[in-house]
C-alpha cells in the first residue's frame, strides 16, 4: 500500500468516473475535498452514495459544475441538489444497492474509504460503516483508503487487506459523532406506547433519533431482547449494561448484536471498538428478509413523513420534494411481518412542529409511498396505538383518526365521511 499526499490520492479519478464514497461516520472528508479541488481540471464525475456526512463541497458551486451526484439515500448536504433537474435519487431498498455494483448496473471505477490503520496482518477495518461500503470496495476497479487511527476496529466482515488499497492518505482526527439531544414529553409518551408493544425475548430494529431512545430508554423491565438492526445508536447502550439485551433467543448470530452501521458519540465508538459482541455486516445481509424473519419477535421501529387514512406510509418525501431515502424501512417491516410474533411499527408525533397532522386524508401531491397500506400494521402516536392489519378501509380511517391530535380529528372524520360515506 502507498501512502501519498491527500492531493495525489485524487488524482487516480479521472474525468467520466463513477466514485463511491463511504457514508454515515466514516465519510472521507479529507479525499472528497481534495478530489473537489481538481474540479477546474475534471469533467462528469458521477458520485454515487448512500447519507455523508460534512460538507459534501461536491454538491455546491463551483463544484457542482464537474460534479453530478447520483444518491442512494439523501442527507441534508446534499438535498437542495438531489432536488435540481440535473441531479439524481435512485430510489432503492438498502438491501439491494450491492447488487448495482456486483451486477455491473453501475460499475464503480473508484472508492473512496476511511479505515483503521492495518493490524500486524495486514488488514484494515472499514470501522462503523460496513452497509455498501463493502461491496463497493469489492467491485471497485481502484480503492482510495483514509487512514485514521481514530477509526474503530470492528468485528464482522468490514475488512480490507492493504494489498487491495490502491493508495491511501493518513490523517488524525475524530470520526463523525452525533449528539444525544433531550427527549421531548411528547416523544416520552410515544416510547412508552411503543415499549408496551415489545415483548420479552424480542429482536429488535430501532435508528437513531430521539423516538427509538425514548422507546429504549422504557425497555429496563425487559428481559432478554436482541439486536438484529441496519443502525444503532446510543440509546442501546445502557440496555447492554443493565443485561436488557443479551440476543439468547435470536436465531441469527445468537447473543450477538448485528448490525451494517452505527452512528453516535464517542462513548458509542469505543463500545464497537475491537468488541466481538457487535458484528458488523453489509447491508445485503443484515437487511435480507429471508435472514430477518428467522428471529423471533422481530419489533421493527419506523418514522413517517404522512401516513393517509388508509395506511399508506410517506418517510422519504415532502411532496415532489425527495427528503430522505427508501433505505431499510420496507425490508425490516416486511422481515417483522413474517417473524414469528414479529411487530411491524410506526412511530411517530402527531403533528409536525408547525402543528400540521401527519396522518393525513391522502397524501400529498407527488410524494412517494415509502410502504404500502398492505404492509403497515401497528402505528403509534402520543395519542395510542392502533393496528391496522387485517382491517378493511374503513376502519383503518377510524383507526387512524383516533390517534390523531384531537385538533384535527374532526376534519378528519369529515374527509373520512366523504371518502366512505361513513365515520365508522
Amino acid at each position: 500500500m502507498k501512502i501519498v499526499s491527500a492531493a495525489e490520492a485524487a488524482s487516480l479519478v479521472h474525468s467520466g468516473n463513477r466514485v463511491f464514497l463511504q457514508g454515515a461516520a466514516m465519510t472521507p472528508n479529507t479525499l472528497i475535498d481534495a478530489l473537489c479541488e481538481r474540479y477546474k481540471e475534471l469533467k462528469d464525475i458521477e458520485i454515487i452514495s448512500i447519507h455523508t456526512e460534512g460538507e459534501a463541497k461536491y454538491a455546491r458551486e463551483p463544484y457542482s459544475e464537474s460534479f453530478k451526484t447520483n444518491s442512494c439515500f439523501v442527507g441534508s448536504n446534499v438535498r437542495d441538489l438531489v432536488n435540481t433537474a440535473q441531479r439524481g435519487y435512485i430510489p432503492i431498498f438498502l438491501s439491494e444497492i450491492h447488487l448495482l455494483f456486483r451486477k455491473n448496473i453501475l460499475p464503480l471505477d473508484v472508492a473512496m474509504v476511511q479505515v483503521s490503520p492495518p493490524d500486524k496482518h495486514g488488514f484494515c477495518s472499514l470501522g462503523v460503516s460496513v452497509d455498501v461500503a463493502l461491496p463497493a470496495i469489492q467491485t471497485a476497479k481502484k480503492v482510495i483508503a483514509q487512514i485514521n487511527p481514530k477509526v474503530s476496529r470492528t468485528h464482522g466482515d468490514g475488512i480490507i487487506h492493504i494489498k487491495n488499497i490502491d493508495c491511501a492518505i493518513e490523517v488524525d482526527s475524530p470520526i463523525h459523532v452525533h449528539k444525544v439531544t433531550e427527549i421531548s414529553k411528547i416523544e416520552q409518551q410515544i416510547g412508552k406506547n411503543v415499549a408496551n408493544l415489545i415483548e420479552d425475548g424480542a429482536t429488535l430494529q430501532m435508528g437513531i433519533g430521539n423516538i427509538p431512545n425514548a422507546v429504549l430508554s422504557n425497555l429496563f423491565d425487559h428481559k432478554r431482547l436482541g439486536v438484529h438492526t441496519e443502525m444503532f445508536s446510543d440509546g442501546i447502550l445502557p440496555l447492554i449494561e443493565k443485561g436488557v439485551v443479551t440476543g439468547e433467543d435470536k436465531e441469527i448470530k445468537t447473543g450477538k448484536i448485528v448490525t451494517c452501521f452505527a452512528v453516535g458519540s464517542q462513548k458509542l465508538y469505543d463500545f464497537v471498538d475491537d468488541n466481538p459482541l457487535v458484528h458488523f455486516k453489509e447491508a445485503g445481509y443484515t437487511n435480507d428478509t429471508a435472514i430477518i424473519r428467522q428471529n423471533p419477535k422481530v419489533t421493527a421501529l419506523n418514522s413517517a413523513i404522512e401516513i393517509d387514512l388508509s395506511g399508506q406510509v410517506c418517510a422519504d418525501t415532502i411532496g415532489f420534494r425527495q427528503y430522505s431515502g427508501v433505505g431499510g424501512q420496507m425490508d425490516f417491516i416486511r422481515g417483522a411481518s413474517l417473524s414469528d410474533g414479529g411487530k411491524p411499527i410506526f412511530a411517530m408525533p402527531s403533528v409536525t412542529a408547525k402543528g400540521i397532522s401527519k396522518i393525513t386524508a391522502h397524501l400529498k401531491q407527488g410524494a412517494g409511498v415509502t410502504t404500502t397500506r398492505a404492509h403497515v400494521h401497528y402505528v403509534a402516536t402520543e395519542h395510542g396505538v392502533v393496528n391496522l392489519f387485517g382491517k378493511n378501509l374503513k376502519e383503518r380511517a377510524s383507526a387512524l383518526i383516533s390517534i390523531a391530535h384531537p385538533d384535527h380529528r374532526e376534519i378528519l372524520e369529515k374527509e373520512s365521511y366523504e371518502r366512505f360515506k361513513s365515520v365508522k
